[in-house]
């Protein structure tokens, strides 16, 4: 376990201007997006993208962008992400533009419908281009929505992951562990946006705070950029006496740290702690030793900030980037199924020659007759071979019987033999 930290002098003074912009995408994204909309996000830009006009037209977003062709004729892409990512892949120059000065892009989006599965791996794509770092926050379907929703936003979900520097996933059947059974849809789904907006939050207070121990924008790239993997996050909040055992407690039952086993499994784990003056050491030990002896064998990142609001509370935000033996690796196929097919296939070696389905019938018999023939003299030495005498194969009293022949092989030569597969 390594802990990076730098500390530096006290100071009120804001964090070097950071260009951020967020991006609301398809209709979950572009609510959400007003959730960002408030003097908290003050300095961020919002960007609202959607085939739907009308969502756009309720947006208070700073820039609109209206994804839309004479096919759809304003009825939006009917659910499916083939029609999203056709829109965005057309319109790409526009999306590239929208996300050109920004040092960090956000991407807000739902997966599973047809804008935000089909755009959001578009736009990440674009982002990139420009050199931003590109954070994605999406949602995936509750279970009740049915099977094609959730294997389009698995599918959405691997191809942001190919091309996105993180991405924060919250499957929204987690939030089933926070409600119970009086509880609203409204207010169901209002619990999951809440959960992916603290996520935001996080993030956003990490960069735009001030530092006691400071952690650097380039500690942030270092931790997520060129790894392509899926990301686990939690920001939570305590106050009072015992704020640092609290804020523990709940980050070890934060849903989107999959109750801590998230932990365990990250190879890189940023920590940034937020407090008002009256922080103590003694808290922000506590709270980093019991973090440490979940990812033991994690690469730890630890800031800590001052705030003269945050009076008697504490916040704790946690970033956990999943070991992925793809890091480094700058691309790879945007659809899970096409990165299979596109793999070299590498079949086990052989020990003894099959004979090919395109061999003519004569001459296999010929060679079947001749390792029948020859059986008696290896007998002797059989003990001394090193591999199966596979290709010495005898039909007994149906030797001088027809072959069964079907689609140009014999069948009765055994499977095994004729496909050549290594009988250990």
């Amino acid at each position: 376990m390594k802990v990076k930290t730098e500390i530096q002098p006290a100071s009120l003074e804001k964090n070097s201007a950071r260009a951020i912009k967020f991006f609301g995408i398809g209709g979950a994204g572009v609510s959400l997006l007003e959730a960002l909309n408030g003097e908290e996000f003050s300095g961020a830009n919002l960007v609202a993208i959607n085939t739907d006009a009308s969502s756009l037209a309720a947006s208070s977003a700073t820039i609109k962008i209206h994804l839309e062709t004479k096919l759809l004729r304003g009825l939006g892409t009917g659910g499916d992400p083939e029609r999203g990512r056709a829109l965005a892949e057309e319109q790409f120059a526009t999306l590239k533009s929208a996300c050109e000065g920004a040092d960090v892009i956000f991407i807000v989006a739902g997966l599973g419908g047809g804008a935000g599965s089909g755009i959001s791996p578009v736009l990440a794509r674009a982002a990139k281009e420009t050199g931003a770092l590109v954070l994605a926050f999406v949602t995936l379907p509750f279970l009740c929505e049915g099977n094609r929703r959730q294997q389009q936003a698995q599918q959405s979900f691997e191809q942001l992951k190919s091309v996105a520097d993180g991405v924060i996933c919250l499957p929204s059947q987690k939030a089933f562990k926070l409600i119970d059974e009086n509880t609203s849809v409204l207010d169901t789904f209002r619990i999951t946006g809440n959960l992916l907006i603290e996520g935001v939050r996080g993030v956003w207070q990490l960069l735009t705070r001030p530092g006691l121990i400071q952690i650097h924008f380039d500690d942030l790239c270092a931790l997520v950029r060129d790894r392509h993997s899926e990301s686990a996050f939690a920001f939570v909040e305590a106050s009072g006496a015992g704020r640092s055992r609290e804020a523990v407690e709940k980050l070890l039952k934060h849903p989107l740290l999959d109750e801590g086993r998230a932990l365990a499994e990250s190879g890189a784990v940023l920590i940034s702690l937020l407090g008002g003056k009256d922080l103590t050491m003694a808290e922000v030990n506590r709270v980093m030793e019991q973090i440490s002896r979940h990812c033991e064998h994690a690469q730890i990142i630890m800031g800590a900030a001052v705030d003269a609001e945050m009076k008697n509370r504490l916040c704790v935000t946690v970033i956990a980037a999943k070991q992925n033996s793809h890091a480094g690796q700058s691309s790879f196929a945007a659809d899970p199924v096409e990165q299979i097919s596109r793999s070299p296939i590498t079949k086990p070696s052989v020990r003894c020659v099959s004979q090919s389905s395109t061999t003519p019938l004569e001459q296999r018999e010929q060679l079947l007759k001749h390792h029948a023939v020859g059986r008696g003299r290896k007998a002797a030495s059989r003990m001394r071979q090193e591999q199966l005498p596979l290709a010495i194969i005898s039909k007994g009293r149906f030797d001088k019987s027809e072959p069964t022949i079907h689609k140009g092989e014999d069948l009765d030569i055994p499977t095994y033999y004729r496909r050549g597969v290594v009988l250990n």
